[in-house]
């Protein structure tokens, strides 16, 4: 019996009125989202970085273009104030720019340095065969059933991932 199983069993003894299921799968999915973001933590340590700048880093790179902070507000889910604080970091540490707009002032656009780019690249690649190295245990065909799985839950609790 795992932790959400426990966890069940234990609100069914508490609450034999409440279906308490969905946190069997959600339940799940919240401990699995936490596992690897603290995984990629302990990685990025070492470099100095945190996940959520690390995801703000590789939106960047994956733009391949400057972004403004809605955008990448847009593109990490993280809330305004988080990749304000984030950026302030970063801009510190000299791995990102902010440079205004030549067309509107008012615009504040997002670039990697050099630095920044480098740092990306030489990271990345090991972030993704972490990343793999947990699907390991899944057969090809379970891994795409899962992908489809989560997509399909992605697209009803956040229809606007469409």
């Amino acid at each position: 019996m795992d932790f959400t199983e426990r966890v069940v069993a234990q609100w069914a003894e508490r609450r034999p009125d409440l279906d308490v299921s969905p946190v069997l799968v959600l339940g799940r999915v919240q401990r699995i989202a936490a596992a690897l973001t603290a995984a990629s933590d302990t990685t990025l340590a070492p470099e100095g970085l945190t996940r959520g700048e690390f995801d703000l880093l590789t939106a960047l790179r994956r733009a391949g273009r400057p972004l403004r902070p809605s955008e990448i507000t847009t593109v990490t889910s993280a809330s305004g104030a988080a990749i304000t604080k984030r950026l302030d970091r970063l801009t510190r540490d000299g791995l990102v720019e902010r440079t205004g707009s030549d067309r509107d002032r008012r615009v504040v656009l997002v670039t990697l340095t050099p630095a920044g780019e480098e740092l990306v690249d030489r990271l990345f690649a090991p972030h993704v065969a972490q990343e793999a190295a947990v699907l390991d245990g899944l057969t090809p065909a379970e891994v795409a059933e899962l992908e489809r799985l989560l997509a399909h839950l992605l697209h009803v609790v956040d229809p606007q991932t469409y």
